[in-house]
């Protein structure tokens, strides 16, 4: 007998196909709603993420081509972890996602100059520190 999964939300603003990355890579559909972020596997029912917009602290998203593409995001929460996605239509996903956590929690990725900037600038103020 099938178990059938429950919908933490009640209303629901947009799905759209998409793939999660928690392990080995899982095609699913992504469903935000009000009360959470919701993804669902296509192939096995008793694969799912349900995540409470209470339990969101940030959302980092991967830039590239000055915003013309955004290949993944990724959902920080408070105590269970880090979850990354990549959706058909990340910008529409990304504008539901705001609608419930503030703009200033949805942020950008560090390029790698920028990294590679922030690694140099630790090392040296380590050196410094020494001295």
């Amino acid at each position: 007998m099938q178990e059938v999964i429950q919908s933490i939300n009640t209303k629901v603003d947009l799905t759209v196909d998409a793939t999660s990355y928690l392990g080995i890579a899982d095609y699913g559909k992504i469903m935000v709603g009000d009360k959470g972020f919701e993804w669902f596997s296509n192939r096995n029912r008793r694969k799912f993420i349900q995540i409470p917009w209470g339990e969101v602290t940030i959302v980092e998203a991967t830039i590239m081509f000055k915003g013309k593409y955004i290949p993944r995001f990724t959902i920080h929460t408070k105590h269970s972890g880090n979850f990354a996605f990549a959706s058909k239509d990340p910008k529409r996903t990304l504008r539901a996602i705001r609608v419930y956590i503030p703009a200033e929690h949805i942020v950008k990725t560090q390029t790698f100059l920028q990294l590679v900037r922030g690694y140099i600038s630790n090392i040296r103020a380590k050196r410094a520190a020494k001295k």
